[in-house]
């Protein structure tokens, strides 16, 4: 079905492509999915009109990695650390999950991120325990109207660390039935432990099998205590790296393990919320930047930190600029050595770029596909515009997302999601949640699990590892 032509006239545009630059105010023209046109005034053009006056008129972010089937866990790890999350939801409350549960924690959490201005996200979905749970997790992206890789990760009894279990070769089916095609809204990776997870052997055999299903690859490493063992170097040795490669935090890498991620043409996801919320380490932004790696930027999970692009830029770029200013003499600088529109690439073009699909989207560049996000800025936080980069970045909060569009389809105007797909959403988070605590009290080692933020499960320490 062909899309219906659209004009958004005279926004304030930041189209985070460097030959088109920014405009105080133009018009940008989408035809059947597509930017056919962005310029400070396209005269009578037949299409209808979207009046973009007062408003930054911006590319969709792109989140590169977020556990999606935890969305109606929400809040629940807030005063949690790493350890604490490992025992008390990933090899704790994962195991209860129904498929039907693994379904309303990815559209809630897809919803989410679309009402935010997340147009793409990539789904780290590491509790698929069956060929339904898999099932359930694709359906619930496919009906939220994103556009999403799923990463397939496997099940829980994956990550019994460190893990001899091979990938789950359901991935086949998942491959052939959902994601023939890599030219569609919908696409997929895999999703890997990793040598701080599983043994080098298996890394290797995971490894093998994404390469010849042609699936690209996220993998956590660098994270905590446990990303000291050199996982990255253990990698090289193995002749294991390479440009299909996303990894994840990268906080506790030696700078080595980053040149090596480089030179192999490797990507980073950085998670800077949840990396210092719960002990990953310093946000590796600035060590990333050295070695010529722009990171992109993930929400991880929304266990504990909020799912929206805007505070992950605030926290990316207001870290790196306190590293950077422990230095001495740093309030002489001429200039900062991290900028916003850095911090705001990272959130958009470098996401798309990790994701595979920097030639759909990730700026707003003719022959793109439109995802595209309406920020008011006629409102007292953002008014008068002054720098629209700065501000997007530090001052603009999901209250200010008006409108979302996604391949050229208007999912949001007006400051609400199209029919009811958010109250649903909603209401099936919420009858999981429920239906998942109300199991907690026959299963042994969940007997004190609770909601009301007093729940403090038992750490997993690295020496068990």
């Amino acid at each position: 079905m062909r899309s219906q032509r659209l004009l958004l006239r005279q926004g304030t545009v930041i189209t985070m492509d460097d030959d088109l630059g920014d405009f105080a105010a133009a018009d940008v023209l989408v035809d059947d999915g597509l930017i056919v046109a962005v310029a400070p005034d396209l005269g009578p053009v037949e299409a209808e009109s979207i009046d973009a006056h007062g408003m930054i008129v911006l590319p969709g972010f792109v989140d590169t990695h977020r556990h999606t089937w935890q969305a109606a866990l929400r809040g629940l790890a807030a005063d949690w650390t790493l350890g604490q999350y490992m025992t008390g939801l990933h090899l704790g409350l994962s195991a209860l999950f129904r498929p039907e549960d693994t379904y309303a924690g990815n559209l809630l959490g897809a919803v989410e991120a679309l009402d935010s201005g997340i147009t793409t996200m990539l789904d780290w979905s590491h509790n698929v325990n069956t060929p339904e749970h898999s099932d359930a997790a694709v359906q619930g992206l496919l009906e939220s109207g994103i556009r999403a890789v799923f990463a397939h990760g496997g099940g829980a009894d994956m990550y019994q660390v460190p893990s001899t279990v091979p990938h789950d070769e359901d991935v086949r089916r998942v491959r052939d039935r959902y994601f023939p095609s890599d030219d569609q809204l919908c696409t997929m990776a895999m999703a890997l432990r990793g040598p701080q997870f599983a043994t080098l052997d298996v890394t290797a055999s995971d490894l093998r099998l994404a390469r010849e299903l042609g699936l690209p690859v996220t993998l956590h490493v660098g994270d905590g205590e446990w990303g000291r063992s050199r996982p990255v170097t253990r990698m090289k040795e193995r002749g294991l790296l390479g440009p299909d490669i996303t990894y994840v935090h990268c906080n506790t890498l030696a700078d080595e393990e980053l040149r090596d991620i480089a030179d192999s043409g490797g990507s980073v996801s950085i998670s800077p919320d949840i990396e210092m919320q719960m002990g990953h380490g310093w946000p590796a932004t600035g060590r990333l930047m050295r070695v010529g790696i722009r990171p992109s930027l993930s929400i991880d999970t929304c266990v504990s930190n909020s799912g929206h692009m805007f505070g992950t830029m605030q926290l990316c770029l207001a870290t790196q600029r306190a590293i950077d200013n422990e230095e001495p003499g740093a309030s002489d600088r001429a200039s900062v050595t991290l900028g916003s529109r850095d911090v705001l690439s990272f959130a958009t073009r470098d996401g798309a770029r990790a994701c595979g699909l920097d030639d759909k989207v990730g700026s707003l560049t003719p022959g793109k596909q439109a995802d595209i996000v309406l920020l008011r800025a006629d409102t007292p936080s953002l008014a008068p515009l002054n720098n629209p980069v700065g501000q997007v970045v530090y001052s603009a909060h999901p209250g200010l997302v008006d409108t979302v569009l996604v391949a050229g389809r208007v999912v949001k105007s007006g400051g609400k999601l199209h029919g009811d797909l958010a109250e649903r959403a909603v209401r099936l988070g919420e009858a999981s949640r429920d239906s998942l605590f109300s199991r907690t009290r026959d299963t042994k080692n969940l007997t004190d699990a609770r909601i009301g933020g007093t729940w403090q499960p038992a750490p997993l320490v690295t020496t068990e590892l």
